[in-house]
């Protein structure tokens, strides 16, 4: 049964190279986060960047400019709160039109580049995705979907970036999605873009749930395998999701060890207070009480944790439950509870 694990359908797309761009960044004075030491590159698969390189923040956020909303309403200690958000970098969720995916991760890039940081993006497109729940969607087969990714990687255009690869995607085919043929055929896709994205110049993770999802660490090995992780920078864990760091890095390592050491990151956005617990369900959909997690750093203190990154923008909605807008859309009340339980700057 699937736990913890939903996420919104993606960032919306935005135009982001408007001017307004400059006014919020200069506003916020936003400056990008994380560092550390060089940690090596991935046994297996293509060399990780040096630590030194930083991830890049999105100017034209939704929570920047839900900061700039606040200000000029007069609402100066939300939006100071919000800031906390705004200041961090947070993986892109490109379109899944065919026609907008490429300008969109170029215009990131670009700036990106101008900013001399690395981008985080998401590809999220995949047929079937989410299994037709909240964040239903994706390309209509496999033909668009590889269409898709090779647009995709156009708009990378050999720049550096880090690519969370298909959120959901293997851990739904291991457990409630799909049938044996299709999941054969899912892997292959997913292997696929592992080849077209690395070669665009990404540093690709292959999304692989997180503990309460797969339980059988060793049938996700064999998905991963399938999936082109040895060709991968490595996996991706926590995705959208809400479980501590400490009990993710544990099954995380768990997994690694099956694959000869390969990296991994976890998405620590709303992980600062954990799972929730309590009566009101499901769980995994826009709990209350929760709170931001580590900021996106490359320091993690361990040679498997490649990254820890914000892949989910904190306040994006998981679905329609608890009052909450469709999957994707920023809920800027719930984005300012997640701030206002973190304490600090």
């Amino acid at each position: 049964m699937k736990q913890d694990t939903h996420r919104g359908a993606g960032r919306l797309t935005r135009t982001r190279l408007a001017a307004g761009a400059l006014v919020a960044i200069a506003a916020l004075g936003l400056s990008a986060c994380s560092g550390g030491s060089d940690q090596g590159g991935t046994e297996g698969g293509p060399p990780v960047p040096p630590a030194a390189s930083e991830f890049w923040v999105d100017p034209a956020s939704s929570a920047a400019r839900q900061v700039e909303q606040w200000r000029s309403e007069g609402r100066t200690e939300d939006a100071a709160a919000l800031e906390k958000i705004a200041r961090q970098p947070v993986a892109i969720w490109p379109t899944g039109e065919l026609g907008g995916v490429e300008g969109e991760v170029s215009g990131v890039v670009s700036q990106a580049r101008a900013a001399g940081r690395t981008p985080v993006l998401t590809a999220y497109n995949i047929p079937n995705r989410d299994c037709g729940l909240y964040s239903s969607g994706g390309a209509e087969d496999e033909g668009q979907y590889r269409e898709w990714l090779d647009s995709f990687a156009r708009g990378m255009g050999g720049t550096r970036s880090v690519v969370i690869l298909e959120p959901d995607a293997l851990p739904q085919t291991l457990t409630n999605c799909e049938g044996e043929g299709e999941q054969e055929g899912r892997e292959e896709l997913l292997s696929q873009a592992v080849q077209t994205l690395t070669r665009a110049g990404g540093e690709v993770y292959i999304d692989a749930g997180n503990p309460g999802f797969v339980t059988d660490t060793g049938k996700l090995v064999d998905g991963l395998r399938k999936s082109g992780v040895e060709d991968a920078a490595g996996f991706a864990l926590n995705v959208s999701n809400f479980m501590n760091t400490q009990q993710v890095q544990a099954y995380g390592e768990r997994v690694s060890n099956q694959l000869g050491g390969a990296r991994f990151v976890i998405d620590t956005s709303r992980n600062g207070n954990g799972s929730y617990d309590g009566p009101e369900q499901p769980s995994w959909c826009n709990p209350p009480g929760r709170a931001l997690g580590t900021p996106p750093t490359r320091d993690t203190g361990s040679q498997r944790v490649a990254a820890y990154l914000w892949v989910k923008e904190p306040g994006d909605s998981d679905g329609d439950c608890r009052g909450a807008p469709s999957a994707g859309d920023f809920w800027p009340q719930y984005a300012l509870d997640l701030a206002n339980n973190t304490p600090g700057a």
